[in-house]
């Protein structure tokens, strides 16, 4: 039997963020998805998905910044990858991956009646995106990338397996509530203490007994265990290029060590026509919360998406 979600009280950091069980497989199985707007035939959907072993609440305060953007409660679909947030667990630690991720992607737009949509993916979430590309090409209509690519600095992987051992063994609130801060502190250089803290909540919940109960399936660190700094990833550049029909926004924060500045700039040039953004003091995950990130995709989304719509319709 697969393994439950983390979840028995649900966490304050999901308030406002109700959830529809979508379920994949056996009836245990499930992906928790969130919808902002009303879904129709009239509007192509932004699919949000979110890192490694991050969930929906990295997108919770860009959905109301995007809406006073556009001007409209457009589609919006949130969505917790298995092992994350919400949604159960999978049943082997090795099924962890970002083509499984991908299937089960594909599998959450059939139960929705969703045949194309705008994908947004940050960090692992973009690769699911590609790996999509690859699976059910026909879906993805635009694609937006927000400090991903073909490889994953390696560094940045075993810093965060190094962060989750010391969250582990860590106990008491106060002291915990301190280290999650200095976690935090030097990707977001201008952030209060009050916002570093709700950062950690999205991934951590300091329980009654003072300790960082995860909301994450710690197999996803597990699985980081033989990774060394130095080690040399190869990217998928092909899966990359398998996005090159599709109108594509590039974003990277200034501050994140998840794709090497190096990557980045190749990805530019190998898409000329793509836009693409620094976010400026920022780390990964990237907050999105500010008008000006939610202005810049919402005037890409008018250029890609709505064209689309239009198309469609003389069609």
């Amino acid at each position: 039997m697969p393994k439950a979600g983390p979840a028995t009280a649900e966490p304050s950091i999901f308030s406002g963020l109700p959830v529809r069980r979508v379920t994949l497989g056996s009836g245990a199985e499930h992906m928790a998805v969130h919808v902002a707007g009303r879904l129709d035939t009239g509007r192509l959907p932004l699919f949000c998905v979110p890192g490694y072993q991050r969930n929906m609440s990295d997108f919770g305060a860009f959905v109301p910044a995007l809406h006073r953007a556009l001007e409209t409660d457009w589609p919006i679909v949130l969505v917790d990858l298995r092992g994350r947030g919400r949604s159960s667990y999978r049943r082997c630690a090795d099924d962890y991956s970002t083509i499984s991720d991908a299937h089960d992607l594909s599998m959450v737009t059939r139960a929705l009646g969703i045949e194309a949509a705008v994908f947004m993916g940050q960090g692992h979430g973009g690769q699911v995106i590609m790996a999509l590309a690859a699976e059910r090409p026909s879906l993805i209509a635009v694609a937006i990338l927000v400090d991903a690519g073909p490889v994953t600095a390696p560094e940045s992987l075993v810093r965060l397996r190094s962060n989750s051992d010391a969250i582990a063994a860590t106990r008491g609130a106060g002291g915990l509530a301190i280290m999650l801060r200095r976690m935090q502190a030097s990707d977001y250089p201008d952030a209060k203490p009050e916002e570093l803290d709700r950062l950690a909540q999205r991934t951590h919940l300091i329980d009654e007994s003072g300790k960082a109960r995860t909301l994450f399936d710690p197999a996803l660190i597990e699985r980081l265990r033989g990774l060394a700094p130095d080690d040399v990833l190869v990217p998928q550049w092909g899966l990359f290029d398998l996005l090159k029909r599709v109108p594509l926004l590039l974003i990277r924060s200034e501050l994140t060590d998840q794709v090497p500045r190096s990557i980045f700039e190749e990805m530019v040039n190998r898409r000329s026509d793509a836009s693409n953004i620094v976010l400026r003091r920022q780390g990964s995950p990237a907050p999105l919360n500010g008008d000006d990130e939610a202005d810049a995709i919402a005037a890409f989304m008018a250029e890609t998406a709505l064209p689309m719509l239009r198309t469609q319709k003389r069609a």
